[in-house]
C-alpha cells in the first residue's frame, strides 16, 4: 500500500497475492497463515466503515480512508479462500497536466474537456473496469467552479473533489433482515430536491439512469457520470438495456430521445497491452438518425503498432468535427478556438 509505483493489489486466497506494476501483474511472495488470518484482515478493512461481508452476504464494496477502492468475496463463492481486490487511489493526479504527463490524453484534448466542464457540458466517462475513467473524472472535475454546490451519489465513495461546497452521498445496503436498503435511485430523486448546481453520479447501474437522463433533460446541466462500456456505441447500448430491464415501463424510441437530448460528450478510457491508460475516444451524440442515436467521434486514438519493449505506439488526432453544442461554450464566456478541432 505504500508502494506509489504498485496501482493494484489482488488477494486470491492466503498463499496468492498479487500486485499490478508499472502496468504489469505479477506474484509477490507476500503469503497468509491460513483463511482465518485472511478473514481478520477483512474485517479490519470493514471495522470503520457501515459494510459487512457473512453468510448472508458473502461480498461488498468499500473505500479505505486514502479514497482506495477495496472488493471482499469470501466462501462460499469465492472457492479458494477469502479474495480481496484493492485499487489504490493515486493522490499524485490532481490536475490535467499530471494526465498528460502520465500519457492520458494530449493538451487539446484536455483544453476541450475543461472548457466543457466549465460550460457544463453533460459528460459521461466510459471504459472497463480499472481503465481509470473515475480517476479522469476526479481529475478534470477539479475544474467545477467553487461557488457551484455539488452532489456527489456513489455505490461505494471513491470521488475526492477539491471544492469545498461537495455533499457527498453514499447507498446503503441492506440489515442482515434484508431491510434498510437505500438505492443509488433513492438518492438521485432526494438529491434532485436539494437543487444543487451539479449532481455526479459514480457509476450508473440501474433504474437511475433514467431519472438521470430526465434531470439532464430539464434543466439539470453539467452532470457527470460514470459508465462501464466498451466503445462510445456501447455506452449507448449499455444506457438502453439497463433502463430496458429495469423494470420501468418505457418504450425504447422514448429511450433514445431522452439519450440524444441529456447525453452531450462520451469519453471513453482504455487501458492498453502495456499497461498504459489512455482516453482513446472523445465522442459526442448529435441526435438521432434512423432510429439510432448518432455518436461521432472529435477525437480519437490511432493506434500504430507495439515496439521492441512491448510498449504500445500511437497518436491522438482530432476528426475535424466541431461539436453540436460549441455555441454553448460562447454562452458562458468561455474562449475555445475552433482550430482546436481542425483534423488531424
Amino acid at each position: 500500500m505504500k508502494d506509489p509505483m504498485v496501482t493494484e493489489i489482488m488477494i486470491n486466497g492466503p498463499r496468492k497475492v498479487y500486485i499490478e506494476k508499472m502496468g504489469r501483474k505479477m506474484l509477490t511472495n507476500v503469503i497468509f497463515d491460513d483463511d482465518a488470518s485472511l478473514m481478520r484482515l477483512i474485517y479490519r478493512i470493514l471495522s470503520p466503515t457501515r459494510r459487512r461481508v457473512d453468510e448472508y452476504s458473502p461480498y461488498t464494496d468499500v473505500s479505505l480512508p486514502d479514497g482506495s477502492r477495496v472488493n471482499i468475496i469470501i466462501p462460499p463463492l469465492a472457492l479458494d479462500g477469502p479474495t480481496i481486490t484493492i485499487r489504490k487511489f493515486s493522490r499524485e493526479l490532481k490536475k490535467a497536466e499530471d494526465l498528460i504527463a502520465l500519457g492520458t490524453l494530449d493538451k487539446r484534448m484536455s483544453d476541450f474537456l475543461i472548457a466543457s466542464i466549465k460550460a457544463k457540458i453533460n459528460i459521461v466517462f466510459s471504459g472497463s473496469t480499472g481503465a481509470g475513467k473515475t480517476t479522469t473524472l476526479n481529475v478534470f472535475s477539479s475544474y467545477i467552479s467553487e461557488e457551484e454546490w455539488i452532489i456527489t451519489i456513489e455505490d461505494t465513495a471513491e470521488l475526492h473533489l477539491a471544492q469545498e461546497h461537495v455533499v457527498r452521498l453514499e447507498a446503503k445496503q441492506a440489515n442482515i433482515e434484508g431491510k434498510g436498503e437505500i438505492t443509488i435511485r433513492e438518492l438521485f430523486k432526494n438529491s434532485l430536491r436539494m437543487r444543487p448546481s451539479r449532481i455526479i453520479l459514480g457509476e450508473i447501474k440501474g433504474a437511475e439512469a433514467l431519472d438521470m437522463l430526465q434531470a439532464a433533460c430539464s434543466g439539470h446541466r453539467g452532470s457527470l457520470v460514470v459508465i462501464h462500456g466498451n466503445s462510445p456505441q456501447d455506452v449507448i447500448y449499455r444506457l438502453e438495456t439497463i433502463i430496458l430491464t429495469s423494470g420501468v415501463p418505457i418504450a425504447l424510441e422514448v429511450i433514445q430521445r431522452q439519450i440524444a437530448n441529456a447525453i452531450h460528450l462520451i469519453v471513453h478510457q482504455e487501458q492498453l497491452s502495456d499497461g498504459s491508460r489512455k482516453i482513446t475516444h472523445i465522442s459526442q451524440v448529435n441526435g438521432l438518425r434512423n432510429g439510432e442515436v448518432v455518436v461521432e467521434d472529435i477525437f480519437t486514438y490511432i493506434f500504430e503498432g507495439i515496439d521492441a519493449e512491448g510498449n504500445v505506439r500511437g497518436r491522438w488526432e482530432a476528426t475535424g468535427i466541431i461539436p453540436v453544442f460549441y455555441h454553448l461554450f460562447k454562452k458562458a464566456g468561455i474562449e475555445l478556438s475552433e482550430h482546436l478541432f481542425n483534423k488531424g
